[in-house]
């Protein structure tokens, strides 16, 4: 074997693969249609059961519904003769995952399942098969071949079963009218939580954190407000205590190029006076755009009065996650 050879043999299976996502077109039917509904109009948790590979899959299917609008969990199918069986209720609906839809351990609980009352929808690769036959909707996963030489190894059905699993979540999805903010509320850990959530009242810095000055103050004064509060500028405030500029780290580099006595002159003379400002509900994600876009390193949050009530730099969206 050489890397051609290992080439060769990889692109066969996402050609073999490829071609049975494709073939699941003709299964977007009426039994598709009809577990969807199922499931939109469950009162309870959506429960997906499945042994092997099957069992990984609907894992991943359960854990994509629930991330997705759908209260979803997964059961092992074994487990579930021991006592889990208590988890599902009348008001769930059960989804049983088998390629064959003759597994066994997943025949062996349709009967309770049955007694409870509970919605049952297959997704197998036969539809004449007894789970098939057993549920009130079917939703066929059948694939022409597995990418396995074999024809052994779960390869491209279980791929056909994930995919077939990912258009009913966002199938739901959609029906559900789920949006990014919900989205966000079940991912509040992970970055895309962070930029979805996380807003700039709650990485601002305020009170004595906040750098500011009075228009009276003389340059020196701005500067060693910037140096105590170490965020690389200061807003300059009226007797209103309304923004009226900023002064940077950018405006002291350019300033050291001109005749300025930092001793004596007033910050009103060097500060910029029409800063970028934002307001405490922004989204941080969103304030990072700004930023990019202005070409700036801090943002003064002000509140409707245009008062500061806030203030952060590039190094506080670092820490937050959200770069």
């Amino acid at each position: 074997m050489n890397s051609e050879n290992f080439i060769t043999l990889g692109n066969k299976v996402l050609e073999t693969e490829l071609a049975a996502v494709e073939g699941l077109k003709q299964y977007l039917d009426t039994g598709f249609a009809s577990a969807c509904q199922t499931m939109f109009d469950c009162q309870g948790k959506v429960v997906v059961v499945g042994m092997g590979k099957s069992g990984h899959i609907g894992g991943k299917i359960a854990a994509t519904l629930a991330s997705t609008g759908t209260p979803a969990f997964f059961v092992h199918p074994g487990e579930a003769s021991h006592g889990d069986l208590g988890m599902i209720t009348e008001n769930d609906v059960v989804l049983a995952i088998s390629n064959s839809g003759e597994t066994g351990e997943l025949l062996a609980i349709i009967p309770v399942i049955k007694r409870i009352g509970t919605p049952l929808i297959a997704m197998t690769g036969n539809p004449e098969s007894t789970l098939a036959q057993l549920a009130e909707h079917h939703v066929c996963v059948k694939v022409e071949q597995e990418a396995c030489p074999l024809g052994l190894a779960p390869t491209s059905s279980t791929t056909a079963t994930l995919v077939m699993g990912d258009a009913i979540a966002v199938a739901l999805l959609n029906a559900r009218g789920f949006t990014a903010d919900d989205f966000a509320l079940s991912h509040p850990g992970g970055s895309l939580g962070k930029r979805l959530l996380l807003r700039l009242s709650d990485i601002m810095h305020t009170g004595e954190r906040l750098p500011v000055v009075p228009t009276s103050a003389l340059i020196k004064e701005a500067l060693v407000e910037m140096s105590e509060k170490g965020l690389g500028m200061t807003a300059v405030c009226d007797e209103q205590g309304k923004l009226a500029g900023i002064f940077t780290d950018g405006d002291l580099r350019r300033i050291l190029d001109g005749k300025i006595d930092i001793h004596h002159d007033g910050i009103v003379s060097v500060m910029t006076k029409t800063p970028t400002t934002a307001q405490a509900d922004l989204l941080a994600a969103e304030a990072l755009n700004v930023m990019e876009e202005k070409k700036i390193n801090g943002l003064i949050v002000v509140d409707e009065q245009n008062q500061p009530v806030g203030a952060l730099n590039l190094q506080d969206l670092l820490k937050s996650g959200v770069l």
